[in-house]
């Protein structure tokens, strides 16, 4: 079941119109936070969306954005709600990174892309849930419920970003703070029928601590519009001193660049898994045709593609997966305390050498050599976002194998790793409906990748797709 927005309620609203109608004062912020938190406490129980919840220290922001309003402060985003996934650290906020073992841990600096938004007067109101540690693309942390998609609450949101795609699409927040390392804002963004930017590597820094050294793992916005996630961006990609990858200032406004439609742009598509052996649901092919006979009608020349993937990279991002697991430490009394996934994860990465480590890095630098010279043929490509559509709560873990729960993860999203490895811009957005059941309509998103630093264009090329296909016009029945 879906419904027809109205925009009758402050979360009908997109980002961009509730900040517009907070200058204009049609709304204060503090009635803007308090609605948000409201939907929280009645909706949170059924999408598992937020570990933590902060309305103190979120009403005191919104008393000091309502001031500033009143001051005549200009910061397009000031005073709209968000959240904060909780992979990230957050000064004086709980961020358990969904591990138990971590259920304590209040850390004394905030993230950059945290940071960042807060210095924009965007409010949080929480932490989004997250998997333990993010290594699966579904969130079903221990202890506490899944991160289900508000189009059909039997299935998952996706992950890592599962509870930041849940809270955006169930009108909890306008838009949220992700973070992909194998595909964990596209897949989410897929689930729950958003907009999820993979920005290039090196556009939004992901200091001051941590970090992974190839840099696949960047930060980036979920959101319902290709605007309201342009917005988020123009406040996270600030240049920070001492970034290992760092791309400089924007050449301007992303916002600005969405409502400029592309000029004809070569569009390369392909459809088949880069993971041998994948095959793809039905309904997402029929996406993809759609959109690319949508790109077609818009003057784009639309082509087949191959885009020069190796067909045994697998087991290279296995071993760099394997020891990225070891991220967040653990003490050695509290490894049992770990899932079962995380667990096979971290055993694996223990038996990698260094000289073995290094050979996978060197891999994956050849390969991100390869796969960008190839597109250079073509000014963006097309796959198909997921493989299946958002698959049901326990599906992932049926079983209690963690091989067969990877291998069911590769089955649900073969097209996503890649892009991390080689540092691309990649967008994930709903263009369709399809079923793979008996069950409600689901949205069905397609994957537009870029080349390096070619963010704005994605995001042109998004908005100029999103309106082909009449996007937007319905909402979840968890609305």
């Amino acid at each position: 079941m879906t419904t027809q927005p109205d925009a009758s309620q402050p979360h009908d609203l997109t980002a961009l119109e509730q900040a517009a109608a907070l200058r204009r004062g049609e709304l204060s912020t503090v009635e803007l936070v308090e609605h948000h938190l409201r939907r929280i406490e009645a909706l949170d129980g059924v999408l598992g969306a937020f570990v933590t919840v902060t309305p103190e220290a979120a009403l005191a922001q919104a008393e000091e954005a309502d001031r500033a309003l009143r001051a005549g402060d200009g910061r397009p985003l000031l005073g709209v709600p968000t959240a904060i996934k909780d992979l990230v650290v957050t000064a004086g906020v709980r961020t358990t990174f969904g591990s138990v073992v971590y259920a304590d841990y209040v850390p004394e600096v905030d993230d950059d892309s945290a940071r960042l938004l807060r210095a924009a007067g965007t409010i949080s109101l929480g932490k989004t849930a997250t998997p333990e540690f993010g290594l699966p693309p579904y969130t079903e942390p221990a202890g506490r419920p899944p991160a289900v998609t508000p189009w059909d609450t039997s299935r998952l949101a996706g992950g890592s970003s599962g509870g930041a795609g849940a809270a955006t699409a169930g009108g909890l927040v306008p838009f949220a703070h992700g973070t992909d390392g194998g595909g964990s804002i596209r897949i989410p963004a897929a689930a729950c029928g958003l907009v999820g930017l993979k920005t290039t590597r090196g556009l939004v820094s992901r200091g001051p601590v941590g970090g992974d050294p190839l840099g696949m793992s960047v930060s980036g916005p979920l959101a319902r519009t290709v605007a309201d996630a342009a917005a988020m961006l123009d406040v996270l990609a600030q240049p920070v001193p001492g970034e290992t990858y760092l791309l400089g200032a924007p050449a301007g406004s992303y916002l600005t660049a969405v409502g400029r439609s592309p000029s004809r742009l070569r569009v390369g598509r392909y459809a088949a898994a880069p993971v041998p052996g994948v095959p793809v649901d039905a309904a997402c092919l029929a996406a993809y045709e759609r959109a690319s006979a949508l790109l077609a009608e818009l003057g784009h020349e639309v082509v087949e593609f191959d885009p020069g993937i190796p067909t045994d990279l697998r087991p290279v991002f296995e071993v760099l997966w394997a020891v990225l697991a070891h991220g967040q430490p653990v003490p050695p009394a509290a490894e049992p305390l770990l899932a079962p996934l995380t667990r096979w994860w971290r055993d694996r990465g223990t038996t990698i050498s260094g000289p073995q480590y290094l050979a996978a890095t060197q891999r994956v630098i050849d390969v991100t050599r390869r796969v960008v010279s190839e597109q250079a043929a073509v000014d963006v490509v097309l796959t198909p976002m997921l493989a299946q559509l958002p698959r049901p709560v326990g599906w992932f873990t049926a079983g209690g194998d963690p091989a067969q729960d990877f291998e069911r993860q590769t089955h649900f999203t073969p097209f996503t790793a890649i892009y991390n490895l080689t540092g691309q811009p990649a967008l994930s957005l709903p263009v369709a409906w399809g079923r793979d059941g008996t069950g409600p309509e689901l949205p069905v998103s397609v994957q537009l990748v870029g080349g390096p630093g070619a963010d704005a264009l994605l995001l042109a090329l998004g908005a100029q797709l999103h309106r082909a296909a009449g996007w937007g016009s319905r909402r979840p029945s968890v609305w």
